[in-house]
């Protein structure tokens, strides 16, 4: 550390400091001697003030003493002969100065000595003593107290405080405190919790946790930094189909290890009704006319065309001959949101449920899943399911296929009419009772589902965030410090109760329709019952909290 000087004009004994001057050592000079270290700090304090210096003769203070012989010295290597060569372009003196003399910049260097006290006075608190009077939250203490002490409530210099906290009347000041607390030059951008505890240290006030709660819900650095998944959103179950095969729903199982015959996918296509699946190997590389011309080969055979497919935005399905091809079949397209599996969850358990057969099926010889995937589809469709209590076999054929234990010289317990028209009936009766069934256990799994959710609803034209997701907005090489939120965005279009249309800037080249989870409202700062740019000691108005009336959240084939 290394200060400038100069001679004061009225009192020629007192010198008046100018200026400072400081650097960090690089690693290497980190390793130079002290001789060379106190040489190196002359050497860059005359060439930082070298406009000041080289036109006048001056006098240079070191606390080194062995550096008053620099001139003198015959002996030079590379660098003092360097230094001193440069030295020659100014005329001074240099004089030793013990270092508990030189206090002006040896103190600035030691920091034990730099710090002795520190007092920090926030201005502002002085004008709210005359708010007391009149304070809805205070006013009765205040003046209780007066004449003397009453309750935990004290005056102390023209201050209320209750116990060792301030007690702070209705006005900006409550909002400032809490950011201050929130986003200060030492504070962390915490939680509702720690910032309200911090706060609760030195003040008080009623309803301050609503406050900070306000307070923090307009923090833009906190919604960029540490938004998450929400549990937003009410589960809303797909419409119940009426029969068999009329409404299904498709998706892949990727990453299998490839077989002889070159596959390495499994196209699963199950059927919302009774919960038949069928497992068919395929290559990830396929196109949509590739899949199309398997779906036909495999399912359309059996089945025939169905009324609706649910499937999600992969390329496959969202290109134009898929579309296309659907369109003339007659046949709807329902896409779920993106990256959000829980709109196609029958599918997806069905995929987890394909995981759990071939593992156990495979055995050691997992480069041959596609061999025994027959085997885990006649397992899977033997079963019954829980939604309908019966296995899909037999809400699709009316009867179970022979196993080998139905081989066995048993009687049969089974009966069905030989008639035609009773036998219809039965199959209708049938049907109706597994609807009913799969509608009651809708209710239970919504009613489960939402215990630990709520309803969040925007409109077109609020402004929400976004939260960017990892498998949606790719982190990158930075992504650990990356923000995890961005906004705020307008809503276009309400899709339905779980998905809107945001209007998302080009440059993030993905999907602008979101599920409700990812989105967090925006609160403007024109909601704040204070204004913290008007005077500390304006009076606020009501202390209750602000609560954002929700945004109450349709896109090309319905989103989910």
């Amino acid at each position: 550390m290394i200060s400038l000087l100069s001679v004061n004009e009225v009192n020629s004994k007192i010198p008046d400091c100018h200026t400072f001057f400081s650097e960090k050592l690089s690693d290497a000079r980190q390793k130079y001697s002290t001789y060379d270290k106190e040489f190196y700090a002359i050497i860059r304090s005359l060439e930082y003030w070298r406009h000041y210096l080289l036109p006048s003769e001056f006098i240079l203070f070191s606390d080194h003493q062995a550096l008053r012989f620099i001139n003198g010295q015959h002996k030079l290597n590379p660098r003092h002969a360097k230094w001193v060569e440069y030295l020659q372009d100014f005329t001074f003196v240099i004089k030793h100065k013990a270092g508990v003399a030189n206090t002006v910049a040896d103190a600035l260097s030691r920091r034990r000595a730099l710090v002795t006290s520190l007092r920090v006075q926030v201005e502002g608190f002085d004008s709210f003593r005359g708010l007391y009077v009149d304070d809805p939250d205070f006013a009765t203490p205040w003046k209780q107290c007066q004449t003397a002490p009453t309750g935990a409530f004290v005056l102390n210099d023209g201050f209320l405080f209750k116990g060792n906290r301030l007690c702070v009347p209705r006005c900006s000041l409550r909002d400032a405190i809490i950011l201050e607390s929130h986003q200060g030059g030492l504070a962390g951008h915490f939680g509702r919790d720690k910032t309200l505890k911090q706060v609760q240290e030195r003040f008080t006030w009623p309803k301050m946790q609503q406050d900070v709660t306000r307070v923090l819900a307009r923090c833009r650095t906190c919604h960029l930094a540490k938004t998450t998944h929400s549990n937003a959103g009410l589960y809303t179950p797909l419409p119940v189909p009426a029969g068999p095969w009329e409404d299904i729903s498709l998706d892949f199982v990727v990453g299998l290890p490839r077989t002889q015959r070159q596959k390495d996918s499994i196209m699963v296509v199950v059927d919302r009704f009774s919960k038949m699946a069928h497992f068919v190997p395929c290559a990830k590389t396929y196109d949509a006319s590739q899949i199309a011309r398997l779906y036909f080969a495999e399912i359309v055979k059996l089945h025939g065309v169905p009324k609706s497919l649910t499937s999600d935005r992969d390329v496959k399905f969202v290109g134009h001959f898929w579309r296309t091809l659907w369109k003339r079949m007659g046949s709807q397209l329902n896409f779920s949101s993106a990256h959000h599996p829980q709109s196609d969850g029958q599918t997806e358990v069905t995929n987890r449920s394909l995981g759990n057969l071939l593992r156990s099926l495979v055995g050691s010889h997992p480069k041959q899943w596609d061999e025994v995937l027959p085997q885990a589809e006649f397992a899977y469709n033997r079963s019954a399911h829980r939604s309908t209590g019966m296995s899909p076999f037999m809400i699709v054929y009316g009867r179970n296929p022979f196993t080998p234990l139905d081989l066995t010289p048993l009687p049969s317990v089974e009966h069905f009419s030989v008639e035609g028209e009773e036998r219809a009936e039965q199959i209708k009766s049938m049907h109706k009772r597994v609807k009913e069934q799969i509608e009651k256990n809708n209710i239970v799994y919504q009613r489960r589902a939402n215990m630990h959710r709520k309803k969040v609803t925007f409109q077109e034209g609020d402004l929400v965030w976004i939260h960017l997701s990892k498998d949606r907005f790719p982190g990158g090489r930075w992504g650990k410090i990356r923000p995890r939120a961005d906004g705020p965005f307008k809503i276009l279009k309400r899709i339905n109760d779980n998905a809107y249309k945001v209007d998302l800037p080009g440059y993030y080249n993905v999907l602008a329709t979101f599920n409700v989870a990812d989105l967090l409202p925006f609160v403007p700062e024109d909601d704040d019952p204070f204004d913290l740019r008007t005077s500390l000691s304006e009076e606020g108005e009501n202390d209750a909290v602000a609560t954002h009336v929700g945004s109450n959240l349709e896109e090309d084939p319905s989103p989910i």
